[in-house]
C-alpha cells in the first residue's frame, strides 16, 4: 500500500531490456504480466502504461527521474472523480472471478494493479465513493440516482472525452510527449473514436470530435474534465449546434 520504491522501479525497467520481444510495447506488455516483490516481499503487479512511463522517465532523465518527489500541494484537499473511480473498479474485478469481495480487496487490488494511486484516492475517500455512488453493484441492478447519472443503460446516451499522456515521439529535431485524446461509450464501452497528437490544442479536439460524430452518430450527452480545452467556446459551440447535452 506504500510508494513504489526506486529499486523497484529499477527492476521493472531493467526486466523491459531483458525480456523476449521484438518492440518495445510487445515487452513492455510481457512485464506487466510478471509480479515483482518489493523489499519486504510484497507483490506487486503494473499496468503496461505505469511501466510505459516508467521506462520513458528513465530514457528522458534516468535513475533521477524516477524517484518519487512530494507533491508541492500535499496537504491540501483533493475532489476525486467518482467517474476515475468507478473505471478503476471495473479494471479489477475480473481479478475476483465473481468471488464475494468487499470495498478493502477491491481497494487494494487497484492500488496493486496501479489504476488508482493513494496520492489521487485514500482509503478513506475510496469508501465513501464506493458508498454514495453504490460502485460495487452492477448498473442494471443499482436504483441510486447519483450512479445512475454517469451510468447509462444504452448507447449513445453519454459519451466521455479525456487526455492521456503517451510516450514521447520524434517531432521535427525535438522529441514531444505525445496526447491521446479519445472518446469512449459509457454503456458500451466502445471507442467512438481515439487519436494521438502533439498538442492538445483546440484544432485537435474538434479533428477528434468531428471524426468520432462520424462514425457514431451524436450522443444525448458529452462528459468531460476541467481541462482548458474541454471548457472553451469551441467545443460548447458544437454541442450547442449537435443538441448535445455538455
Amino acid at each position: 500500500m506504500k510508494r513504489i520504491s526506486i529499486y523497484l522501479k529499477l527492476r521493472v525497467v531493467g526486466a523491459v531490456d531483458s525480456v523476449a520481444g521484438s518492440t518495445a510495447v510487445g515487452r513492455i506488455k510481457r512485464v506487466s504480466e510478471m509480479t515483482f516483490h518489493d523489499e519486504e516481499g510484497v507483490p506487486h503487479v503494473f499496468t503496461w502504461r505505469t511501466i510505459q512511463t516508467w521506462v520513458s522517465l528513465h530514457k528522458q532523465g534516468g535513475t533521477e527521474a524516477l524517484r518519487n518527489r512530494l507533491r508541492k500541494d500535499k496537504g491540501k484537499h483533493h475532489k476525486v472523480d467518482p467517474k476515475l473511480v468507478r473505471e478503476a473498479i471495473e479494471a479489477v474485478l475480473p481479478d475476483f472471478h465473481n468471488q464475494s469481495y468487499n470495498k478493502m480487496p477491491v481497494y487494494r487490488r487497484c492500488i496493486e494493479h496501479g489504476v488508482l494511486s493513494m496520492g489521487e484516492c485514500s482509503q478513506t475517500s475510496f469508501f465513501r465513493l464506493v458508498r454514495t455512488y453504490d460502485l460495487l453493484t452492477p448498473p442494471a441492478q443499482t436504483t441510486n440516482k447519483k450512479r445512475l447519472a454517469f451510468s447509462k443503460a444504452h448507447s449513445n446516451e453519454m459519451w466521455q472525452i479525456d487526455t492521456m499522456f503517451g510516450p514521447y515521439v520524434a517531432n521535427g529535431k525535438t522529441k514531444v510527449q505525445a496526447k491521446l485524446i479519445a472518446f469512449i461509450d459509457d454503456a458500451s464501452r466502445v471507442v467512438p473514436h481515439g487519436e494521438f497528437f502533439v498538442a492538445e490544442n483546440t484544432p485537435a479536439l474538434i479533428k477528434v470530435i468531428r471524426s468520432a460524430l462520424y462514425k457514431r452518430g451524436i450522443p444525448e450527452t458529452l462528459y468531460t474534465d476541467n481541462g482548458a480545452i474541454y471548457t472553451g467556446k469551441e467545443i460548447n459551440q458544437i454541442c450547442e449546434r449537435t443538441g448535445i447535452l455538455l
